[in-house]
């Protein structure tokens, strides 16, 4: 029980978890405002605006430098990580989303392809540079003030 109590308590933890719960709730909330159409799938998919990846690993590394002093190593891995993930996020992970957009015309296209597909690929998968920017700046605020 003491355990648990310490990982309740420790906010390294668990402001980058409600923070993350936060930012896919209001993804799921600007879905249902702008289509008007309830997106539950968006509370756990990626993409979109702000990033909850940048916004997580940013809040993390920050509480971590309040916690632990912003020379500590534990906060360097945490920075490596975050910028890690950025990068995944608004790279690798976007143009693989690109890819998947490009997939899907063909595929949709008559006579180009003889595939038969059970579903679209995933294309909402990375972020654009700004939505990992705003990501960053709103897990380093929260982390900040929390």
């Amino acid at each position: 029980m003491q355990i648990l109590n310490e990982i309740a308590h420790n906010k390294c933890i668990y402001v980058p978890f409600v923070l993350w719960i936060l930012i896919q709730t209001f993804k799921v909330l600007t879905e249902l405002i702008m289509n008007k159409r309830l997106n539950v799938k968006r509370i756990i998919g990626a993409g979109g605006m702000p990033s909850s990846h940048s916004a997580v690993v940013c809040s993390l590394a920050t509480c971590i430098g309040k916690e632990y002093s912003f020379s500590s190593g534990i906060f360097a891995i945490a920075m490596v990580m975050a910028f890690v993930v950025m990068y995944d996020a608004a790279g690798v992970r976007r143009a693989a989303g690109k890819q998947a957009g490009i997939l899907n015309k063909i595929l949709e296209t008559p006579g180009m392809t003889t595939v038969q597909v059970q579903e679209k690929l995933v294309e909402m998968l990375g972020h654009t540079p700004i939505q990992v920017f705003v990501g960053a700046i709103l897990g380093i605020v929260v982390g900040a003030l929390i």
